[in-house]
């Protein structure tokens, strides 16, 4: 088992030193995102349905991460987390997160559709954007649970509280995998 009921005082000093470096490195990982976005503009422009899927699903999949990353790092201070796969603790939370993302993210597609469906405007196709959904979702699952693993075990092995670097590590890298992803099941679908 890793962690423990820490003895540790935290401080300010102490929390910008450990965070900082990260916040940085993730401003201009977070600018590189926005950057890739802006190279899909066109096809936004062209399937309303992807324009209103964008940011629900990067914030699903950041939402995903920090849920994951909020659990292990209270199982990592109980002392209740081993990076073994016969944790029962992180199986359970991973297949959660997966099963969460597999019935999240289809009401997403659906969601998206019928928003612009309803206000008049030609599209995909209900199925194209359950696909696209859907499949975004699933393999976002995947890399969320992988991103999150490995940044708590990284703050570990580095000696960092994962309260005060996972959460942020995550959501931007879910944010940049997320248009990435989405990008990827739209070239496949469409």
């Amino acid at each position: 088992m890793l962690g423990g009921p820490t003895t540790q005082r935290w401080t300010v000093r102490g929390i910008l030193r450990a965070t900082l470096p990260v916040l940085l490195v993730l401003t201009v990982v977070a600018v590189g995102s926005g950057l890739v976005l802006g190279g899909f503009e066109e096809a936004l422009y062209e399937h309303p349905s992807l324009l209103v899927l964008v940011p629900v699903t990067i914030g699903t999949a950041g939402s995903l991460g920090s849920l994951l990353a909020s659990r292990l790092s209270t199982a990592f201070h109980l002392g209740t987390l081993s990076f073994s796969l016969d944790d029962e603790h992180l199986l359970g939370h991973t297949i959660a997160t997966i099963l969460l993302a597999l019935s999240a993210f289809p009401a997403v597609g659906v969601g998206a559709w019928a928003i612009v469906s309803a206000l008049g405007t030609r599209d995909l196709a209900l199925t194209t954007v359950l696909a696209i959904a859907t499949g975004s979702g699933a393999a976002l699952a995947v890399l969320t649970v992988a991103v999150t693993l490995a940044t708590t075990y990284g703050a570990y092995v580095l000696g960092l509280d994962p309260d005060d670097v996972v959460i942020p590590v995550v959501t931007v890298t879910c944010d940049v995998l997320g248009v990435v992803v989405l990008f990827v099941m739209v070239s496949l679908f469409t």
